[in-house]
């Protein structure tokens, strides 16, 4: 069972001393990339003309509390208790739906602990990707199969394959749901790779299997949809290039709202084109999952700071244009929970829920995997409110 997200895995391998990474996908090309990156390495510490003054950052209590509550509550033995991943989406009747990859569903112990899970002998289902739906404050879990035999509502082909989430959008009247697929080819503990990316359409009114999947570009060792952004009239879908340390940011835009129309990549001249091998190298240092939000008359770029190994440090950057670049590179949060075994990862905003300013999530997780059986509330996102003037 894979518990560490491919964001921090070859981080982790480094720190822990391993010799080898998760293999990219046989698909990605032969390097060099196209890259405008060295033009913007260690991005410039001069913000934008249009940066936003950042004010501070503080708890949001309620998401946070909210999630708290709702993983610590018995009152169902067969619903989430703790996930990562963090995605979230606003649909039309005003219904927030949370996007989780690995996620633990079932009972917490009175001590603060939960059972093993259901492979190693417990009673604690573990899928790789679930929903949360928000309604008035108040969450249920959306799961695939049964209740007696729960699986990921992107439920894999076999047990050599798994999704785990990206960004998603609305088009349509429809969820569509990006998600990256990864394989296991071996035996060791890290020898699995990401494969592809798809976009799974889901009905707001049964999101517990897609209506149906489509596969989006692959050809290039990207990620894609670390982030998703509708600005002027197109969806900018932004990816990540993950070589452990450096990760590459890349950019690519469909004209509408679906991610299903035709996909244009921007290059290193600042064009655009319809071949995936001409995305180029945007800037270094983003995380697996970040965002990009328009703040004002600028756009915000928000993400851990992957420059710096197993970082405790949110950052934030700032452009003009969707498209970068982005400078100004400013420390908005430094993460408390970060030390010993513990880490936190994968920061992001969430630009549609309302808070006391931006809203931005991050994950937090354990290299002891025993870590999460003596104490639910590792396992769990945190939010906090970061204030621009």
């Amino acid at each position: 069972m894979t518990r560490l997200r491919s964001a921090l895995a070859s981080l982790s391998i480094a720190v822990l001393g391993l010799s080898a990474v998760p293999h990219q996908a046989l698909a990605a090309p032969p390097k060099p990339v196209p890259s405008i990156a060295a033009a913007t390495t260690q991005q410039a510490t001069t913000p934008s003309s249009c940066a936003p003054t950042f004010k501070g950052a503080q708890i949001d209590n309620r998401l946070t509390q909210l999630f708290t509550n709702y993983g610590n509550d018995n009152s169902r033995l067969d619903d989430w208790t703790g996930a990562d991943g963090t995605y979230s989406v606003r649909l039309a009747n005003g219904k927030e739906v949370w996007i989780f990859s690995d996620t633990f569903l079932g009972q917490v112990n009175p001590d603060g602990s939960r059972p093993p899970v259901v492979e190693e002998g417990g009673t604690t289902v573990f899928l790789n990707n679930t929903f949360a739906v928000e309604r008035n404050g108040r969450l249920s879990t959306i799961h695939g199969g049964t209740t007696d035999k729960p699986v990921a509502v992107m439920p894999p082909r076999d047990d050599k394959h798994w999704y785990w989430a990206g960004d998603a959008t609305v088009a349509g009247g429809l969820v569509e749901v990006t998600y990256q697929e990864y394989e296991r080819y071996g035996t060791g503990p890290w020898d699995w790779r990401w494969h592809r990316n798809v976009v799974a359409r889901f009905s707001p009114g049964m999101l517990s299997q897609p209506v149906d999947v489509t596969e989006l570009p692959s050809g290039h060792g990207v990620a894609w949809a670390s982030a998703i952004m509708k600005d002027g009239g197109y969806t900018y879908v932004y990816g990540v290039e993950d070589l452990g340390s450096p990760k590459y940011m890349h950019l690519a835009r469909v004209w509408g709202q679906s991610l299903r129309g035709s996909w244009e990549f921007l290059k290193a001249d600042g064009t655009w084109s319809r071949n995936e091998t001409d995305s180029a190298r945007l800037m270094s240092g983003v995380a697996n999952e970040y965002s990009i939000t328009k703040v004002g008359s600028g756009y915000v770029l928000i993400t851990q700071d992957t420059s710096e190994i197993l970082s405790p440090h949110i950052v934030a950057y700032s452009s003009c244009s969707p498209t970068g670049p982005f400078t100004g590179k400013q420390l908005i949060y430094t993460t408390p929970e970060t030390g010993g075994n513990i880490f936190t990862y994968n920061a992001h905003a969430h630009p549609e829920i309302s808070g006391n300013g931006l809203v931005v999530s991050y994950n937090v997780n354990s290299f002891v995997n025993t870590d999460h059986y003596h104490d639910v509330s590792i396992y769990r996102p945190r939010f906090i409110d970061v204030s621009f003037g």
